[in-house]
């Protein structure tokens, strides 16, 4: 929609097939960062100097990637639905390396192990990174391929350590985040019970609903006039209603 004086234009754009050539120049994006370290933001919070000091690669195996730890977990999980949707693509022996690479059991442990290795590490990521690393998981358990067999069950540690987390943390949560960006609650909520459901986790599916109605069902006229905010990348009420639609 464009707004001219007094009037509203609809303007209509052709639309974007998604073809092997945008899925190239997707998978471009994450290919050039999963393994560059920098530039970097840990958002680590330090025990010590002892911590303070180690490398992105230091802290996290697998994730140190891309800028920050929830980009590096949403470039793998590009790269998996890419290579489901084009197994043939020009970069696919690429993405099976990078892939390959990552998806190592003793480093995935590492990974789940960082969570409760420092005092405030239980909080790391909480809930945007959580909501993507059990988006990737499903995304690898809905594929029948023996390398997605194989990158899931070494995923695994680290899916399980964030349920934990999330389990732990809902029931504490008094308010919903409503910003438009990464910690909005209803976000993490809609990748964490379409995991509940896809896995057949019935307790944590029934959590997730009850938060999400104490939360939104009694919620009336959002504001959705003040959307967006000049930091959003995605709509709070919009949010909302996808969740609550589940």
């Amino acid at each position: 929609m464009v707004f001219g004086g007094n009037k509203l234009t609809a303007q209509t754009h052709k639309p974007i097939l998604f073809n092997k050539e945008i899925a190239s120049k997707l998978a471009a994006l994450p290919l050039h960062c999963i393994n560059n370290e920098w530039p970097n933001k840990t958002s680590h919070g330090s025990d010590s100097v002892t911590d303070h000091i180690l490398l992105p690669h230091e802290l996290h195996p697998v994730f140190y990637g891309c800028y920050d730890w929830h980009s590096s977990v949403h470039g793998h999980w590009m790269l998996v639905k890419l290579l489901k949707t084009f197994p043939d693509m020009a970069e696919q022996q690429q993405i099976i390396t990078i892939l390959s690479n990552s998806f190592q059991l003793d480093k995935m442990k590492a990974e789940a192990a960082y969570f409760s290795k420092y005092k405030t590490s239980a909080l790391y990521e909480r809930t945007y990174g959580w909501a993507w690393l059990l988006k990737l998981d499903r995304e690898l358990h809905e594929w029948n391929d023996s390398l997605g067999r194989q990158w899931y069950a070494a995923l695994q540690p680290l899916t399980q350590k964030v349920k934990e987390l999330w389990t732990a943390y809902l029931p504490k949560q008094t308010y919903p985040n409503r910003t438009g960006v990464h910690p909005n609650t209803a976000f993490g909520l809609v990748f964490a019970l379409d995991w509940a459901n896809s896995f057949g986790e019935k307790d944590f599916a029934a959590l997730i609903k009850k938060r999400s109605r104490e939360y939104y069902l009694s919620n009336k006229q959002t504001p959705a006039y003040l959307e967006p905010d000049g930091t959003d990348f995605l709509s709070p009420s919009l949010e909302i209603a996808d969740l609550m639609t589940r």
